[in-house]
């Protein structure tokens, strides 16, 4: 899947604390959001339960339980319910996203559910690191993200938009020329999603570990179409506790107006892996799933605790895992042991 290559700072702890004392801005969510509006408003309690997202049974979590089951690891296959049994994003991949699209669409429709998915395909991807690729060029990415939109029609669903895209262009990681097209097909791609009449997009803004300063996300945001987007999400990949990543994105949402968000807590149940070490993003040892997926957030600018990234699938080649993207049971397990409650 995707890396974050940064680690907190001193510098970027005392800007989040300094975010934390700040007030926070109001929004409301239109009559037919599929993220509903949070159970509590105005103050940071902790999330309860409840979620309308889909479950996929057809994950490789829940793959793996079955074999477990079959081996007669009774014990492993119900820590790892702990990840086959919530809603986990879908990232359809190659050329084609209409497969996989549809078949989460069909799947999450008997029950009413919003599929969460992610659009992950922009020119120059990754900056040729582990998950490099994406399309062959700007028209192609039109034409595979009006085929995405097509598929989802009219079902309810929640598109995270192109994780380290606009991080990328700001940390210069993407070669300056290839920013003005990034961001015109980044607003493009909004407005194309933005026509679903059940669809919320978020535009990834990277984590408070990454980009320090909120002031540096505005600019390349709203160029990038951030107005039209029903919010920006932080955190994809990433392990930055609840608590730093609302404050960071409760002074980037004032800096936008009051712009809500979302926070990827598929594996931050313990923060980020502790000390200054290279990779610290990518597989790193001792981490736990984290709250599951819900839109009952008890914060009025976080729209979902959403888990974008799979948990158990590698972030790359290191630490002995596999290449990006791929399944590995005993991560997971991990994982899925350490979580709490």
């Amino acid at each position: 899947m995707l890396r974050r290559r940064h680690v907190t700072t001193a510098a970027a702890l005392c800007l989040v604390t300094a975010l934390l004392l700040t007030g926070c801005g109001t929004g409301d969510d239109g009559p037919d959001s599929p993220v509903g509006p949070p159970s509590a408003r105005g103050e940071a309690a902790p999330p309860t339960g409840g979620s309308p997202f889909w479950v996929d049974p057809e994950s490789d979590a829940a793959r793996q339980v079955r074999q477990y089951e079959a081996q007669g690891r009774a014990e492993d296959a119900k820590v790892l319910r702990r990840i086959s049994e919530q809603p986990v994003a879908d990232w359809p991949a190659g050329d084609n996203p209409v497969p996989d699209v549809s078949r989460a669409v069909k799947g999450a429709a008997p029950d009413e559910r919003t599929v969460v998915f992610v659009a992950y395909n922009i020119p120059h991807r990754d900056c040729g690191m582990y998950s490099a690729g994406g399309a062959h060029d700007g028209q192609a990415y039109r034409t595979w993200v009006d085929a995405f939109a097509t598929a989802i029609g009219d079902a309810p669903a929640v598109v995270v938009l192109e994780p380290d895209a606009v991080p990328h262009v700001v940390d210069g990681c993407t070669p300056g020329e290839y920013h003005e097209e990034r961001l015109q097909l980044l607003s493009e791609a909004i407005e194309r999603f933005k026509r679903q009449p059940h669809t919320r997009v978020y535009l990834d803004a990277g984590n408070p570990a990454w980009i320090d300063d909120p002031n540096k996300l505005v600019e390349p945001l709203r160029r990038a179409g951030i107005a039209r987007a029903d919010g920006f999400a932080l955190n994809v990949s990433n392990f930055q506790t609840n608590d730093v990543v609302r404050g960071f994105g409760a002074g980037l949402s004032r800096l936008l107006g009051g712009t809500h968000f979302t926070v990827d807590t598929s594996r931050n149940g313990d923060g980020p892996l502790p000390g200054d070490r290279a990779e610290a993003w990518c597989n790193p040892p001792g981490r736990a799933l984290g709250v599951p997926p819900t839109d009952r957030t008890g914060d009025e600018l976080v729209d979902a605790y959403l888990w974008i990234k799979r948990p158990g699938d590698s972030d790359g080649p290191c630490r002995g895992g596999p290449a990006a993207g791929t399944w590995w049971p005993d991560y997971a397990l991990g994982l899925a042991r350490r979580a709490k409650g």
